[in-house]
Formats: structure tokens, sequence, C-alpha cells
């Protein structure tokens, strides 16, 4: 929180690794408990609601692992970066679907509570009428792997009304400007901020913490972090997009309703 500067009500941030989770500072307390959300407060005491899914890029670095093989085979040397780069990129290019032409990956390696399962079988699926592309394979693979974390989110913003003024979005995955952040925006129906500080996490917060102890009796945390740590950091904030937004939950409900394949796979695909 300290290190996504999300410490006031009506903030929050998404942090994507291995695992994913956003966190949302609330101005009242949700009305009851939710299976989807755990119940955490800020470093000053604040409540927040926090939605953590057990799978974000294993799966996704799978995938971009096969196609940097298949480019080795092919003779071409393309680095790691300029390799996510480009099979990010065409996720939000204009040969991409907004919901991905029918396309459903579930990045699943392990059980997910968020969306009921126990165990985790990766799957790829679609329908033979689907549009089969990278670009629409790239978005099926990046709103999949978004997709459990935001069951959470919306049990917050739509059953207990909790409000969202921004979002800072923390990880590697935002490390290609623009892509993970556009399609969070349009998960989480949000803005979406990303700042210079993207890949600094807890003991940068920490040390920003013992640091404001120092200065408590000047100024609340909150005021302290705007004010002094990030006052003029690099920042970058994209607003969601309509048609993104609309094509994420055309494909959240697909997914969604799909899950029982997901089921099928554990009884049937052995680990």
């Amino acid at each position: 929180m300290v290190a996504t500067n999300a410490v006031r009500p009506r903030t929050g941030n998404v942090s994507a690794g291995t695992s994913i989770f956003g966190m949302v500072v609330l101005e009242h307390a949700l009305s009851k408990a939710y299976p989807q959300v755990d119940p955490v407060a800020t470093p000053a005491g604040d409540m927040a609601g926090m939605s953590h899914a057990n799978n974000f890029t294993t799966d996704l670095n799978a995938w971009v692992g096969l196609f940097g093989q298949f480019a080795k085979a092919a003779g071409l040397e393309i680095g790691t970066n300029d390799l996510f780069k480009t099979l990010f990129n065409a996720s939000i290019s204009d040969d991409a679907d907004p919901a991905a032409g029918g396309l459903l990956n579930y990045c699943l390696y392990s059980g997910e509570p968020l969306v009921g399962v126990e165990e985790g079988r990766p799957l790829f699926v679609h329908g033979p009428q689907a549009t089969m592309s990278l670009a629409n394979f790239m978005r099926a693979q990046l709103f999949s792997a978004f997709a459990p974390v935001t069951v959470g989110m919306r049990v917050m913003t739509e059953q207990e009304g909790v409000k969202i003024d921004k979002l800072v979005g923390h990880g590697g995955v935002f490390a290609t400007p623009v892509v993970a952040q556009k399609l969070l925006a349009a998960a989480c129906n949000a803005p979406i901020t990303v700042m210079s500080t993207a890949s600094e996490g807890g003991p940068w917060g920490m040390a920003v913490l013992a640091d404001y102890l120092r200065h408590s009796d000047e100024a609340d945390l909150s005021d302290f972090l705007d004010q002094r740590v990030f006052k003029d950091a690099e920042a970058t904030t994209l607003q969601p997009v309509n048609e993104d937004v609309e094509g994420f939950n055309t494909f959240l409900t697909a997914f969604l309703k799909a899950m029982p394949v997901e089921h099928a796979a554990i009884t049937t695909v052995a680990q």
C-alpha cells in the first residue's frame, strides 16, 4: 500500500506477479463477510478489502517461453524483453477483438478459490467459430490472468457500492508500457496509474514507513506520501475505454460460464 501510495479511501493497488491481488481502501466497512474478499487495513488503520488470486504469470510466462523456443528454432535472436513487448503489444493492436475473439484461457496452475476450483489445470480452449489469431490469443492470455481477481473486486464494487477513484498497477507485468495498464483498466473499469517505481515493492514501502516514523507528528501518512515521497514521482494514468470494458465483460461471462471444463480437467487430466 505504501509503495503504491494507496492509503487514502477510494484508492487502491493491483500487485501482479506469480499471484495477483487487488486492494481498495474503503470509506466504510463491508456490510458482511464475503469469501472472495479479505478484510485488511492500511498502516494508518483504515479498512481495506483485498481480492487475492493464487495464479497470474506462471501460465503467461510458459506461453511466452514457447514463442521464444519457436523464434530460436526459426533462427531468430529475440531478447526476452523484446519477446514480451512484441507479444503483449499484439493484444492491444487493431487486429485484436475486444473480447479476444471467443478464445478462452485458464491460467490455473494451482487451486483458485475465487472461481471455485481446488486444483489447477492450465487450459486453452475455444469454439470452432472463434477467431484464432496472435492478437486474440495474447488478449485472452492477459484477460484470463486478470479474470479471477476481478471476481472479488466486483463483489466490492457491485454488491457493496465501493467507489474507486484510482488503482495503482504494480509488478513486472507493467514493465511493457500501456498494455497491462490498458487491459487492467478494462477489467476493473477504473483508472489505472503506473509509476516509475512500479517495480519497487514491500521492502521499499517498509523503508518509507520507517522514514515516516520520524515525521509522523508533522503530517498524517497519506499527506506525508503525497507531499514528500510521491510529490515528483513520474506516473501515467489510463482511463478505461468503453470498448475494452465491454470486451472484458463479454470475456469474463464466457470464462465463468465455461468453468465446468476446468472442473472436468481436474478429474480427468493427471497433474
